[in-house]
């Protein structure tokens, strides 16, 4: 039992540093996506005061002015699909077509925020639980910079871990709102441009 248990020890021990050099890595990933979250979120609010009352007004007469008011140098993804949709013929297949692909690449735009949101506190978790270990071991022995060591590390990997998971679900929850709002915009959209089509 002795031999499996200093076995099981030296496993989750070896498991620390993976555990900090991934969690870094998170770390960095989180800064990178709080600057493009920025620049998503300014040009979602310009695109917003400028497309949504169209949006909200629009009728069989307006769909050439809402087309002439889509920024040209635009490439985020609402801007692309709503282009797409009012640039082809309409059709009820292609709209559900547009908009459930729309929705994939949503989901795939929020895959990042998801993992930051469920593993920055797992991996924050491990790194606390293996440096508690050594921790308590030089507390029993009277190794008390040994401890104050390893106590360093429990808490930073508690909090680097909380802020990635922090960073995760803030962008999450914005992200999932504004993505809801655009494919009940482009769905509107659709709908309009089929009764026109429909209409002799």
């Amino acid at each position: 039992m002795e031999v499996i248990s200093k076995v099981l020890f030296w496993v989750a021990n070896s498991l620390l540093i993976p555990d900090i050099i991934i969690l870094l890595f998170l770390f960095a990933r989180s800064l990178l996506l709080i600057g493009s979250f920025y620049n998503q979120f300014m040009v979602k609010r310009k695109n917003d005061k400028e497309l949504n009352e169209k949006i909200k007004n629009l009728n069989l007469s307006t769909i050439e002015s809402l087309k002439t008011a889509l920024p040209e140098k635009d490439n985020s993804l609402f801007i692309r699909y709503m282009r797409d949709l009012l640039s082809t013929p309409a059709s009820e297949a292609y709209s559900d077509f547009l908009i459930s692909n729309f929705e994939n690449e949503a989901e795939k735009d929020t895959s990042l925020s998801k993992l930051l949101a469920k593993m920055g506190p797992v991996l924050g978790l491990i790194g606390t639980l293996i440096a508690m270990s050594p921790a308590l071991v030089g507390l029993s022995t009277g190794d008390i910079s040994g401890m104050a060591y390893n106590m360093q590390v429990v808490f930073a990997t508690t909090v680097v871990g909380l802020v990635v998971s922090a960073v995760g679900l803030v962008t999450l929850q914005f992200k999932q709102r504004w993505y809801a709002r655009d494919v009940n915009n482009l769905d509107y959209v659709a709908r309009i441009l089929t009764e026109k089509e429909e209409q002799p």
